[in-house]
């Protein structure tokens, strides 16, 4: 699979990268409805096994439901891919949003 330098950084990113927005399931502001956890993790590793070798997830994903989803499908690789993450807002109720603070950004 094709790859491009990020920036002037020395990560080589695949052209394709896994979004996992959608992974969020219902319940928050922007959801695409319930999604399946079994397939959505299955899906993460088969993108990793065919390839791809990068992930972009947000907190703000399902109130951090995404982020889960991509650390089990992970989890057992021996090889990370690499993971995109955001920060500065993450929902805490499907219509009310708080900024994210500094403890927050460093776990």
């Amino acid at each position: 699979m094709k790859t491009r330098r990020l920036g002037n950084s020395d990560l080589e990113l695949t052209t394709i990268g896994i979004g996992s927005f959608a992974m969020g399931g219902e319940g928050w502001k922007a959801s695409w409805g319930p999604q399946d956890e079994g397939e959505a993790i299955a899906a993460i590793q088969e993108g990793l096994n065919n390839g791809i070798n990068w992930i972009d997830t947000a907190a703000v994903y399902g109130f951090g439901t995404s982020e889960r989803l991509v650390a089990e499908a992970i989890k057992p690789l021996a090889e990370k891919p690499i993971i995109a993450t955001k920060c500065g807002r993450i929902g805490n109720e499907a219509d009310i949003w708080s900024e994210m603070k500094k403890a927050q950004i460093k776990g």
